[in-house]
């Protein structure tokens, strides 16, 4: 059978995660504009998305925000009135509600985008990495994993942006860039922050405004629509049935 897999490549660079790792217990990679930090074995909150799902002038404003909190942890610096208005709006809480709008052509609403994406995720769990819970929206993904020793978390996220863009633009027809070179990482570092994870990856369909939305999965439970989910609730029991091992 031929091995049509997402294949790994080179390490890229992603944007900064939610809390600053101490040293010794994670890589830190400096490529391009943004650090990208790694642990062997760590468990992941990772989002990334379609190129035209953030105009040109976020992703700017998103890099400024990053040497503005670089400069400021480095110095020990306050910042400015304005520093903080800026620092607040372009958040990762603040980039999702972006996501949440529907910007783009929002090719991974396609079926046959949506399902080939989905099938990539899954295609590695139990070799590379051990997949926990994830969501396929229209113009971005979000995926929580393990990734076990012996890989690269980047060489993981560009394995499946590899693929799934050559395979995308063959069934749409197109060519060029399908995916944004950056990406959201988050290490999960206690019990509670994998819950308030889960649940935020399956509530997402719900707060965009997405019925029965197919391409939502955890491990251990059927969710591929999201009947049954109410947006902020807790879910404890999905969180306890998402494999972690």
């Amino acid at each position: 059978m031929e091995d049509t897999s997402p294949r790994p490549g080179k390490l890229e660079s992603a944007v900064q995660g939610a809390v600053h790792p101490r040293f010794g217990e994670v890589r830190i990679r400096q490529r391009g504009r943004l650090p990208h930090w790694e642990k062997d074995g760590g468990l992941y909150f990772v989002t990334f998305h379609l190129a035209d799902s953030l105009p040109k002038a976020v992703l700017v404003r998103i890099a400024e925000r990053h040497r503005i909190l670089e400069a400021a942890r480095r110095t020990g610096a306050n910042l400015s009135p304005s520093q903080k208005v800026l620092v607040a709006e372009f958040s990762p809480k603040k980039i999702e509600e972006y996501f949440d709008r529907g910007i783009g052509a929002c090719s991974l609403g396609d079926p046959q985008i949506g399902e080939l994406v989905a099938d990539a995720l899954h295609f590695w769990h139990g070799k590379r990495y051990r997949l926990v819970a994830r969501c396929v929206m229209p113009n971005h993904v979000h995926v929580i994993f393990r990734w076990l020793l012996g890989q690269e978390l980047a060489e993981v996220i560009r394995s499946w942006k590899d693929f799934t863009a050559r395979k995308a633009n063959r069934i749409l027809g197109r060519g060029g860039v399908l995916w944004q070179r950056e990406y959201y990482d988050r290490l999960i570092r206690e019990d509670g922050e994998l819950d308030r994870a889960i649940q935020y990856v399956l509530s997402n369909p719900e707060r965009a405004g997405l019925k029965d939305w197919k391409w939502l999965w955890c491990a251990g439970m059927d969710t591929r629509t999201t009947a049954g989910l109410e947006t902020g609730a807790t879910v404890p029991s999905a969180a306890a049935e998402c494999s972690i091992e």
